[in-house]
């Protein structure tokens, strides 16, 4: 149960959703338009940031590579909590239309807690706005709890980290391993 005070600040803070977006494929192209005059997401208290330090939603907006994983863990760790991850599309959940690539990320919430994932390929600014209300609802009844999360199962999280990025091998030899060998 809730006490009073904590049921006040979830209110307001389902009502100022202050978002850094991580786009990395197709899915930045429908973020624009529901910033535009038409669906006007700034009217819902939903504003875009330009750093992590005062964000509080990261959206990821797109298919996720080895290497833009690090840096999205780099910048979700940066985050001040309470945080919270959408993910957009079928990119985050299963890879999207690269889904056999050897480099592409499948199961973002392996890695990052995802608290909601907005369906479609890619989302229409409909749903983009339908996926921060039913946020909004998460965050005012306490449930949206990601960060909390991240934080209880950090080792079970950073193994998966482990386990991907020891896949990754350089793609140029060290230094001086290329002066031994001529």
């Amino acid at each position: 149960m809730m006490s009073e005070w904590e049921s006040l600040t979830n209110f307001f803070r389902g009502r100022s959703f202050w978002m850094l977006h991580y786009c990395t494929g197709c899915g930045a192209m429908e973020l624009p338009p529901t910033m535009t005059s038409r669906w006007d997401m700034e009217r819902f208290g939903i504003i875009p940031m330009a750093t992590p330090r005062q964000a509080d939603i990261l959206l990821v907006t797109g298919y996720l590579s080895l290497k833009s994983l690090k840096r999205l863990i780099y910048t979700y760790e940066q985050m001040h909590a309470p945080k919270w991850v959408l993910g957009f599309g079928s990119c985050t959940i299963n890879g999207g239309v690269y889904w056999d690539s050897y480099n592409v990320i499948e199961k973002l919430d392996k890695y990052l807690p995802v608290d909601l994932y907005i369906a479609g390929c890619m989302p229409r600014p409909e749903a983009i706005l339908d996926a921060f209300k039913r946020l909004r609802e998460l965050v005012e009844k306490g449930e949206a709890k990601g960060y909390e999360k991240y934080v209880k199962n950090y080792d079970w999280y950073k193994a998966n980290q482990d386990r991907l990025f020891k896949r990754i091998k350089p793609v140029l030899q060290k230094p001086e391993e290329v002066t031994r060998s001529a």
